[in-house]
C-alpha cells in the first residue's frame, strides 16, 4: 500500500498548506475568528480551505478502496491527481472564484473513478 500512502500524505500536506494559508489569510485580511466573511480574498482561501477538507471525506476513503481492492500503483497515481487538481483549483479560486471549473472538475472525476473502481473492486474480490 506504499503508493497509496504516499498519495495518502501528499493531499494531507496540501490540505495542511491550504490550512496555514487560512491562519495567515486572517492576519493579512484582518479577519478574527469565528468570522469567514469581510473580505472577499480570505473568503476565497478559506472556501479553497473548506472545499478541500468536504472533498477528502470522498476522497480519501475511496482512494483506500481502491488501493485496496483495485491496485496500489494506480490508486497512489489517481491521488496525486487528484491532490494536483486541488492545487489546481486553488490557484484558480484565488485568482477568480468563477473560473475554478478545471481544477474542481479533476478532483470529481479522480474521486468519483476512485468511489465506483474501489467498491466495485471489493464487492467482486470479497463476494
Amino acid at each position: 500500500m506504499r503508493y497509496t500512502v504516499l498519495a495518502t500524505f501528499a493531499a494531507l500536506i496540501a490540505y495542511t498548506f491550504f490550512f496555514i494559508k487560512v491562519g495567515q489569510a486572517r492576519q493579512q485580511y484582518g479577519i478574527e475568528a469565528p468570522k469567514t466573511t469581510g473580505n472577499v480574498h480570505f473568503e476565497r482561501i478559506f472556501r479553497v480551505q473548506q472545499n478541500t477538507v468536504e472533498q477528502m471525506v470522498l476522497f480519501l476513503p475511496s482512494l483506500w478502496l481502491f488501493g485496496t481492492y483495485v491496485s496500489d500503483v494506480f490508486a497512489g497515481t489517481l491521488g496525486l491527481i487528484w491532490t494536483g487538481g486541488r492545487a489546481l483549483y486553488a490557484v484558480e479560486y484565488y485568482a477568480d472564484a468563477k473560473k475554478r471549473g478545471p481544477g474542481a472538475a479533476v478532483t470529481w472525476v479522480v474521486a468519483l473513478t476512485l468511489l465506483v473502481g474501489g467498491t466495485v473492486g471489493a464487492l467482486i474480490r470479497t463476494g
